[in-house]
């Protein structure tokens, strides 16, 4: 059985890190306020241009040419974006995505071979993933999650892009975490190129455009845009999903901090009258001894 040091070592040890969760949960709180207001504010306008897209396609003839982005070819080599965090305590949100990103990844390695599946990890616990399933990273793509910016993703998304234009890729798909809700981050796998152009039998508002200079310079127009725009979203919805896995599971170490104090505590003054009892009895056998 632990001594009354031992177990008030522990005691200090734990509260020292329940200071520390209780900390860190705050700081995942306010960086997860802000991450949501950053979503909230750029949401509507991506949620337009999307609505705006569709509604184009669906106002517009049969007569548009089919657009490059959307081109389904015989796949031969597919690029693959995972997006994870650059630091850890965040409960299971990086080993979810890296589990999924390595199913993937082995799906088409038996399906293509290895060389023709490359792999852009997007925050350090991804690369060190990617760099255990074999893949030589030359650039990197941490500063992303530090500071998002339209202008980071903007790059990725137009490398991306050039590679797909370029038939050096034939798909672009994103494996990232969507946040819903501070309890809820659902893992995602999505095919970002080609890009599905699915119109709509009713459209979604009344349209009646007129169309300068004209119709295929729209589309080839609006459908980079929306590119570029999807990326950033998922940049944003990975950055909000990290921040709220780590407060909630500093959430949860916070109250496991509280219910071991509890029961160490209980522990400690069981131990503490047990030694008192133990000291009065011999006091109390050492007059009697006395005495007789």
């Amino acid at each position: 059985m632990a001594s009354l040091k031992e177990i008030k070592g522990r005691i200090h040890s734990v509260k020292s890190t329940q200071k520390i969760t209780s900390a860190m949960k705050m700081v995942s709180s306010a960086k997860l306020r802000k991450a949501q207001k950053v979503i909230e504010n750029f949401l509507p306008y991506e949620q337009k241009l999307n609505a705006l897209l569709q509604n184009f396609l669906t106002a517009q003839e049969d007569d548009l040419h089919p657009s490059s982005w959307a081109e389904e070819r015989e796949l031969q080599r597919v690029a693959v974006v995972a997006f994870a965090s650059n630091s850890s305590l965040c409960g299971s949100f990086n080993a979810n995505v890296i589990r999924k990103m390595e199913q993937v990844v082995d799906s088409y390695r038996r399906q293509l071979g290895e060389e023709h599946v490359l792999l852009y990890p997007i925050g350090k616990k991804m690369q060190k993933a990617a760099v255990k399933k074999g893949f030589a990273q030359d650039a990197r793509f941490d500063g992303m999650l530090d500071k998002p910016s339209y202008e980071g993703s903007f790059e990725l998304s137009l490398e991306l892009m050039r590679m797909f234009e370029s038939g050096q890729v034939d798909r672009v798909e994103f494996i990232y975490h969507h946040f819903h809700s501070r309890s809820s981050q659902i893992l995602r796998h999505e095919t970002w190129l080609p890009i599905a152009l699915k119109t709509s039998e009713e459209r979604l508002t009344p349209t009646n455009y007129l169309v300068e200079p004209d119709k295929q310079s729209i589309l080839d127009s609006l459908i980079p845009k929306a590119l570029h725009l999807k990326m950033y979203a998922a940049l944003l919805d990975s950055v909000a999903s990290e921040h709220a896995a780590r407060t909630i599971a500093m959430q949860l170490a916070t109250d496991n901090a509280d219910e071991l104090l509890d029961e160490l505590s209980l522990q400690y003054n069981k131990l503490r009258q047990q030694a008192i009892t133990s000291e009065l009895l011999d006091i109390v056998g050492g007059s009697f001894g006395m005495n007789a």
